[in-house]
C-alpha cells in the first residue's frame, strides 16, 4: 500500500512538474519595441533588464513596389553603410537570454507597399535572406538569425500582406519563423485582417492607444475592455494588450497607471484564453513602467 502511494505521489509531482513546464513555455511576457531613439540605450542592456520577453527592432520603413529596401534604426547606427551589424553581438546576446527577437516591418512613417503577390512573395524572400536563416552577403544586422518578423502595418492599404504571412510561415518548414503582428484596436484592422485571418500569427499585440474608441481614458476602462474581448478571439496563437509606455508615448492617449493596469485591467483580460501579455511602445519611453507591471503581467 505504502509502494502504491510512493507511485501514485510520483506520477501526480511528474504530472504538475510537466504541466508547469507547458505553462512556463506559454508564460505571459512583455514585449518592447526598440530602435527609434538612439538614446534609449543599447540593445543588450535592453534585453539586461530581465523585463522582456520580446523585443522588436523597429523599423524596416521601406519595402516592396521594387523600392530597396530600407532599415531605419534612428540614431543608432547607418545600415548603408554597414553600420548595424554590429548588432549581431547584441541580438545573440539578448536570444541567449531566451529573448525573441523581431524585425518589425512597416511603422506610422515608413514608404512601403505590397503591389502584387508576387511582390509580397519577393519580400518574403528578402526578408528570409537577409535577417532570418537564410543566406545574403548583404545582411543589415549582420550574422544573427532573427526569430521572426514583425507586422507593424499602419498605411498602404490591406492588399497582400496575408500572402507575405503566408509566404514568411513557409519558410518555417526550414527554421521557426515567429509571426507577430501590431494592429490598431478598432476591429478588424483596417490594414491587417486579412492577414490575422490566415492563423499563422504567433503573437498579435494590440495598440490599444491613440485611438480614442477603443483605449482608457480618464478613469474608464469599458472602451478598452470590450475591443479586448473582440481581439481576444482572432486566429492567433497569443494576443497582447499593446500600451503606451508613459503618457509621452502615445499623443492621442491610451496611457494607463501602472497601478489602475494591475488592479482594473489585468484581472479582467488574464482569463482570456489566449491571453499573452503586454506590449509597450517604447523602449525610450519605458522608465520604469515595465519594471512596475512584469510581476503582474
Amino acid at each position: 500500500m505504502a509502494t502504491h502511494n510512493k507511485q501514485a505521489s510520483f506520477l501526480l509531482f511528474s504530472l504538475l512538474i510537466i504541466i508547469s513546464l507547458f505553462q512556463s513555455s506559454q508564460a505571459a511576457g512583455i514585449a518592447i519595441y526598440w530602435g527609434q531613439n538612439g538614446n534609449e540605450g543599447s540593445l543588450t542592456d535592453t534585453c539586461a533588464t530581465g523585463n522582456y520577453r520580446y523585443v522588436n527592432i523597429a523599423f524596416l520603413s521601406t519595402f516592396g513596389g521594387g523600392k530597396t529596401p530600407v532599415l531605419n534604426l534612428a540614431g543608432h547606427c547607418n545600415p548603408s553603410v554597414n553600420g548595424c551589424t554590429r548588432l549581431s553581438t547584441d541580438i545573440k546576446a539578448c536570444q541567449a537570454r531566451g529573448i525573441k527577437v523581431l524585425l518589425s516591418i512597416g511603422g506610422g512613417t515608413g514608404s512601403y507597399t505590397l503591389s502584387s503577390a508576387n511582390d509580397a512573395k519577393q519580400v518574403a524572400n528578402y526578408l528570409w535572406n537577409n535577417f532570418l536563416g537564410g543566406s545574403s552577403n548583404s545582411r543589415p544586422l549582420g550574422n544573427a538569425v532573427l526569430d521572426g518578423i514583425d507586422f507593424d502595418i499602419e498605411a498602404s492599404g490591406s492588399n497582400h500582406w496575408d500572402e507575405l504571412a503566408r509566404s514568411l510561415n513557409g519558410f518555417s518548414q526550414q527554421k521557426k519563423v515567429y509571426l507577430a503582428a501590431a494592429p490598431q484596436c478598432p476591429f478588424p484592422d483596417a490594414h491587417l485582417d486579412a492577414a490575422i485571418k490566415t492563423g499563422v500569427f504567433d503573437y498579435v499585440w494590440v495598440q490599444f492607444y491613440n485611438n480614442p474608441q477603443c483605449q482608457y481614458a480618464a478613469g474608464n476602462a469599458n472602451n478598452l475592455l470590450n475591443s479586448w474581448k473582440k481581439w481576444a478571439t482572432v486566429q492567433a496563437k497569443q494576443v497582447f494588450l499593446g500600451l503606451p509606455a508613459a503618457a509621452a508615448a502615445a499623443p492621442s492617449g491610451g496611457f494607463i497607471p501602472a497601478n489602475v493596469l494591475k488592479s482594473q485591467i489585468l484581472p479582467s483580460i488574464k482569463s482570456s484564453p489566449k491571453y499573452g501579455g503586454v506590449m509597450l511602445w517604447s523602449k525610450t519611453f519605458d522608465n520604469g513602467y515595465s519594471s512596475s507591471i512584469k510581476s503582474s503581467v
